[in-house]
């Protein structure tokens, strides 16, 4: 049974946990395949590439570790990403409410995802949720903090915080992974792309329905709160 330090701060994931980007990523992943003249899978089949890093994606969809390859999928996906898809994107119904809540009881909260930071900032403001965070974490253009462990290592570092504060939130097992190795508290959210199974499987502390859940649960565990 490990003893969880006080939670004062969270970060989270953006896609799947934040905004359900479906139709914007899927459109995106066709547009580079068909560009590669590459065979195009239906939307729904596109899904689980929801979450993990781009270059990941492309790998397996293209069957090659050819790294030019790789980046001409990459480069062709963000060549629609960054007029269309990014906004092609929709809020989940209880965040806002979430991260108010949050904010009411002085929690810090971050965002951290393997999407780029570039893009990852452009969709929290456009989405009007900038006001709610002190920062977002996110992946380099060039590759950089592709690896969610390695960003949530940065980013403790640039914000000064003790792992054992603080709390990663998110939908898929990369961002359980990532807050085990680090040393946050991993939590699951089982409303985006990885199912209960996969996050439990990844070491989750817990895994929530719904961010009115998630909030619910933070209640439910003071710092005196042990698993």
């Amino acid at each position: 049974m490990n003893t969880i330090a006080p939670r004062n701060a969270i970060f989270f994931d953006l896609d799947g946990t934040l905004t359900d980007p479906f139709e914007g990523i899927t459109a995106c992943f066709q547009h580079a395949l068909s560009k590669l003249g590459r065979p195009v899978p239906p939307a729904a089949e596109l899904a689980p590439f929801i979450g993990p890093p781009l270059r990941e994606g492309f790998a397996t969809l293209l069957a090659t570790q050819d790294q030019l390859l790789i980046e001409q999928g990459v480069s062709l996906f963000r060549e629609r990403y960054a007029t269309e898809g990014a906004f092609e994107n929709q809020v989940y119904a209880e965040v806002p409410g979430m991260l108010r809540a949050l904010g009411e009881e002085s929690r810090r909260l971050f965002v951290a995802t393997s999407k780029a930071r570039v893009y990852a900032e452009r969709i929290i403001e456009h989405f009007g949720l900038s006001p709610f965070f002190s920062h977002v974490y996110g992946a380099e253009l060039d590759g950089r903090f592709d690896n969610k462990a390695e960003l949530l290592e940065h980013a403790l570092k640039q914000e000064g915080l003790d792992a054992a504060s603080c709390i990663m939130v998110g939908d898929r097992a990369q961002d359980v992974r990532a807050a085990r190795k680090n040393g946050l508290v991993p939590v699951g959210v089982a409303y985006g792309y990885g199912s209960r199974e996969e996050l439990l499987d990844a070491g989750a502390a817990v895994v929530c329905a719904s961010p009115a859940e998630f909030v619910s649960w933070l209640r439910a565990h003071p710092p005196a709160a042990s698993f």
